[in-house]
């Protein structure tokens, strides 16, 4: 496997997608950092969410997102608890657990995933993925309460 590229090798990681991404999630003062890294092979866009907007009681809250020329994903959230993980994943792309657009539920992003439909713009994409962290965050701030 190449840098850049899914399992299967049918495209590669769409740069250009991926630093529209970053670029406007910097602007937004819940993110720390943001940016683009290979990691074990893997070419993606590492976003780490801001201690201010977690509890304390979570150690790190991160994205880590790969977005393909021919319009596949694979979009991780994760949060890191001590003494556990909790995490959910958003993915289009062919495998033989799923349909090609499928979840990741959590709390372990278990496999197989459930089939899912999403919209084929990552803009679409990405406001489905905010909004669910947006709940997320929501809930962990109640619950630290």
């Amino acid at each position: 496997m190449t840098a850049g590229r899914p399992e299967d090798g049918t495209a590669e990681i769409d740069r250009a997608i991926l630093t529209v991404i970053r670029d406007r999630l910097r602007s937004a003062p819940q993110i720390e950092t943001a940016r683009i890294t290979t990691a074990d092979g893997q070419t993606k866009l590492l976003v780490e969410i801001a201690e201010a907007s977690t509890p304390e009681t979570v150690e790190r809250r991160f994205l880590d997102i790969r977005w393909y020329t021919n319009a596949d994903f694979r979009i991780h959230y994760q949060e890191e608890w001590p003494g556990y993980v909790w995490q959910q994943r958003w993915d289009r792309h062919p495998n033989p657990h799923n349909d090609r657009d499928h979840f990741h539920p959590p709390p372990d992003a278990e496999t197989p995933g459930q089939d899912r439909s999403w919209p084929t713009g990552f803009q679409d994409v990405c406001r489905i993925v905010i909004d669910a962290i947006r709940e997320r965050t929501k809930t962990i701030w109640d619950a630290d309460r």
